[in-house]
């Protein structure tokens, strides 16, 4: 690459990562906890992992996980983490729009803070909706569209953010089971807001 081409979104996002650790929160995400909590573990499957909090706190309660970035610095960062907290994971790098999971294959998918336009954001839905197990849950969240014009971090393209019921058709035929917002005090006087979408796969 010359000085004159653009950066990648994988080179921005290891840039990102190098610049500052962690980049978010070093616990797990709490709708996270409200949902796996009840459930016996079994197996996870995280997509766009980052550095790698919920992956940790899910193999730190008996989950099998496989983390996917496309991200080489939050890899290598999740899995120092991961040693530190004395706990597997299965770190895998590699694009998620380019890169498949096994159909049926995890009874926990979580899809956290994944932003993209629409057509590509519809390719890792399908992806992960398929990854799902008879009788397994979808978990996603990511910043609201009602965020525009609030000042608060995430994208400020409306394309880029999320208004969930323009994501029920692309989880068929997962059932959704649960869709809601999420506000989170600044404690600057903004108020950010996540969109939760939680799906199932019936068994039968």
């Amino acid at each position: 690459m010359t000085d004159t081409e653009p950066k990648t979104r994988q080179e921005l996002w290891d840039e990102r990562h190098a610049a500052r650790e962690p980049i978010e929160s070093v616990e797990a995400d709490p709708s996270l906890v409200a949902l796996a909590n009840p459930m016996a573990p079994g197996r996870a499957l995280d997509l766009a992992a980052g550095d790698g909090r919920n992956a940790i706190w899910l193999a730190a309660r008996g989950w099998d996980v496989a983390a996917v970035d496309f991200s080489g610095v939050a890899l290598q960062r999740a899995a120092a983490a991961a040693d530190r907290a004395g706990v597997k994971v299965d770190w895998v790098h590699e694009d998620l729009l380019k890169w498949r999971p096994e159909p049926r294959s995890a009874d926990l998918v979580i899809l956290m803070f994944l932003h993209l336009p629409p057509e590509e954001r519809r390719l890792v839905l399908a992806a992960a909706a398929d990854a799902v197990t008879p009788g397994g849950r979808l978990l996603i969240v990511g910043h609201d569209r009602s965020n525009l014009g609030r000042g608060v971090p995430g994208p400020q393209d409306p394309a880029l953010l999320y208004a969930m019921d323009e994501v029920v058709a692309d989880l068929a035929p997962l059932v959704v089971d649960e869709v809601r917002q999420v506000d989170h005090d600044l404690g600057d006087g903004r108020v950010s807001t996540d969109a939760v979408l939680v799906a199932s796969r019936p068994r039968n």
